[in-house]
């Protein structure tokens, strides 16, 4: 007799894009994390509008892993297109709910075929017709519901939550969450299939977001006055929640008036350039684009390090090259960012590896921006910014900005040898001033082309020199300014881990699994570029590390190597880049690969 797994299951769900399945989908999720158990949900959606396949998957994990898993328990086939390679990729006992028609016990005999007559269900459910199309996919809620003992509190819950005040709505999936539910329990399917729900208290004090909801959060926290940005998938849904949540906290509620501004600008080369000219003039500014407005963005952003200009950039990483896959994760754009423009440039890069992390980066962005008066990337991607991930509640910021090197009329001491590109202070960073000052002594030009300490122009080979060396000192300053690498593991082995965003949950689980195989190593999670004295120090202590990324080129590898060239031969790869998130099994298997479960190097003379 097969024991009853509680609480540690995966759902994969197959659908057709613009089919109302994404509601349903999120009902389904929210009402297992109103039972208190742990769950994530994943997106992996077609590029164009409507009509081609869609998958969603849904992992509850006691554990809190949050990672993608290969094996699926439970699938349901709702694409007419796919059904017949989605059930051939299960795993033996996996478990089929689809329509009649569909020949599941053909194709696989080590499988539970699980027809349900969608279709009469949903005409009893909803009287409407026109309505039946969106409405079926509540069936599938409500079969699973019932299945997995997802209670009706937890249900509607999440159906109030999804659907908001709409009355009328929520009873209309609610009957046909009833409606599968009653057939699943008259068909003994509970009975038949061991896996279960239970309640738990695990997720009482946490929250579910998406990485790109809460950037907007953070950036709104940061005091972002201006958003000028290009809509481009997969960042729209961030510029998308940075209104929404603008409209609500930054308006003034006796005047009405609004302390932020936002524009649809022609092209990304306009939205940077937009955000710079605000910058200049003291406001704080943003924009968010993916790799293709990156591309574009390049002399802009080489124009904003020369001239010295913060701003902040949002980029959500995406498969490329060219168009590639325009809804596949990726984090390939880490090499062509740090020295984005051409000449001798450095850009400093942060790398968020969670959704509380897209929050706080999101609002230390400007701080950092301002501080190093310098184009500043925050490096997120599309599987944490469009998926839902669990997170503790976010703390309201209760640092003050910091703006960074700014005279007023008020430094008068300062402003007597006052030079635009001066180094005063021996850091590397120069002291500014913002339009609008009455000393005329603080009056400068920003200029991208060649200029000396006073911000004249000049083509001096000396000055030129003098300058781009000023900024190189400014770029070590950067590596005590920034986030710190956190070491997230400190085990007494030889071997090391390295990893930054997205992926960080995948090694956290395939390190966990590895240690309670016998396999002990290091993992040091890197948040910023430059790097800090600690990744040095990690590579020092470590016979070989694992570097770990979401890319075809080892790019991450790339800047560890050049930066920490004595190091390079310890750098070992291990990538992952077929544009769907990382699983853990992959890590892990990657790193068996290489070292046997007594942490002995493999294929290798001792």
């Amino acid at each position: 007799m097969i024991s009853t797994r509680v609480n540690d299951f995966s759902i994969h769900i197959a659908t057709v894009n613009g089919s109302g399945s994404q509601s349903a989908n999120n009902v389904l999720m929210r009402a297992i994390f109103r039972m208190g158990v742990p769950v994530s949900g994943k997106n992996l959606f077609p590029s164009n509008i409507q009509g081609l396949p869609t998958w969603f998957s849904i992992r509850a994990n006691e554990k809190a892993w949050t990672a993608r898993h290969v094996r699926y328990d439970l699938l349901v086939c709702m694409n007419e297109t796919t059904y017949v390679e989605d059930v051939k990729k299960l795993e033996p006992g996996s478990f089929v709910i689809h329509h009649p028609h569909m020949q599941v016990s053909a194709i696989r005999k080590d499988v539970t075929s699980i027809p349900v007559p969608f279709s009469e269900l949903v005409a009893q459910a909803c009287v409407e017709v026109r309505l039946r199309k969106l409405a079926v996919n509540m069936i599938y809620v409500g079969v699973l519901a019932e299945i997995l003992g997802v209670d009706n509190e937890a249900v509607m819950a999440a159906l109030k939550q999804q659907f908001s005040t709409k009355q009328k709505v929520i009873q209309l999936n609610l009957d046909c969450i009833e409606a599968g539910r009653d057939w699943a329990k008259k068909e003994s399917w509970p009975e038949k299939i061991p896996l279960r729900v239970e309640r738990r208290q695990l997720t009482d004090s946490k929250i579910l977001i998406e990485g790109n909801a809460a950037a907007a959060l953070g950036a709104m926290f940061g005091g972002c006055q201006l958003v000028s940005w290009y809509p481009i998938t997969p960042s729209s849904s961030l510029v998308d929640a940075f209104v929404e949540y603008a409209d609500r906290y930054r308006v003034d509620p006796k005047t009405g008036k609004k302390n932020f501004v936002v524009i649809q600008a022609e092209d990304e080369l306009s939205a940077i350039g937009m955000t710079l000219g605000a910058s200049w003039m003291g406001a704080r500014a943003m924009t968010a684009t993916s790799g293709p407005g990156i591309s574009l963005m390049a002399e802009f952003t080489g124009y904003a390090y020369y001239a010295e200009l913060p701003t902040v950039i949002f980029d959500i990483q995406r498969v490329g090259p060219s168009t590639g896959l325009p809804t596949r994760t990726s984090q390939s754009d880490i090499e062509f960012v740090a020295s984005l423009s051409h000449g001798d440039t450095k850009i400093p890069m942060l790398f968020p590896g969670s959704v509380k992390e897209c929050f706080e980066f999101g609002g230390k962005a400007f701080d950092f921006a301002e501080q190093l008066q310098s184009p500043l990337f925050v490096m997120s991607d599309l599987d944490l910014g469009m998926n839902f991930w669990m997170s503790d509640p976010f703390e309201y910021p209760s640092e003050k900005w910091n703006r960074g090197k700014i005279l007023s009329d008020q430094d008068e001491e300062k402003l007597k040898d006052f030079g635009r590109y001066k180094d005063v202070d021996g850091d590397g960073i120069s002291y500014r001033t913002l339009p609008g000052m009455k000393d005329r002594r603080g009056v400068f030009f920003t200029r991208g082309s060649g200029h000396n300490e006073m911000a004249a122009y000049t083509e001096s080979s000396e000055a030129y020199v003098r300058n781009m060396n000023r900024l190189l000192q400014k770029w070590e300053t950067a590596k005590e300014i920034l986030p710190r690498p956190i070491l997230e593991r400190n085990a007494d082995s030889p071997w090391g881990v390295i990893a930054f965003g997205s992926t960080h949950d995948a090694v956290r689980e395939s390190l966990a699994e590895l240690e309670s195989q016998g396999l002990s190593l290091s993992y040091l999670r890197i948040c910023s570029y430059p790097f800090h004295q600690d990744v040095e120090d990690f590579l020092e202590r470590h016979q070989s590390v694992f570097v770990i990324e979401q890319n075809r080129d080892a790019q991450m590898r790339n800047l560890l190597a050049k930066e920490l060239r004595r190091y390079a031969h310890k750098l070992e790869s291990i990538l992952h880049f077929d544009g769907l998130p990382i699983p853990a099994s992959f890590v892990s298997d990657r790193i068996l690969d290489n070292l046997d479960p007594k942490g002995v190097k493999k294929n290798v003379a001792s």
